[in-house]
C-alpha cells in the first residue's frame, strides 16, 4: 500500500510541476545557482585575508 500511495503522490507531484511550467513563467534556477556560486566566488577572492603563505609566495617572486 505505501508504494502505491508514494507513487500516487510523486505522479501528482510531476504533473501539477509540468503545468506550471508551462503555463507560468518559472526562471531557470540552474542558470541562477550558478549566478549566485559566481558572485560568491567572486566576494571571496575579493575579501579573503591574505595568509602568511601567500605574503612568503609573492615576496620571493
Amino acid at each position: 500500500m505505501g508504494l502505491i500511495r508514494s507513487s500516487f503522490f510523486f505522479l501528482i507531484g510531476v504533473g501539477t510541476g509540468i503545468y506550471v511550467a508551462q503555463n507560468y513563467n518559472v526562471p531557470n534556477v540552474k542558470k541562477l545557482t550558478n549566478d549566485v556560486i559566481g558572485m560568491a566566488k567572486t566576494y571571496e577572492e575579493t575579501f579573503r585575508k591574505k595568509s602568511s603563505d601567500d605574503n612568503k609566495t609573492k615576496e620571493k617572486k
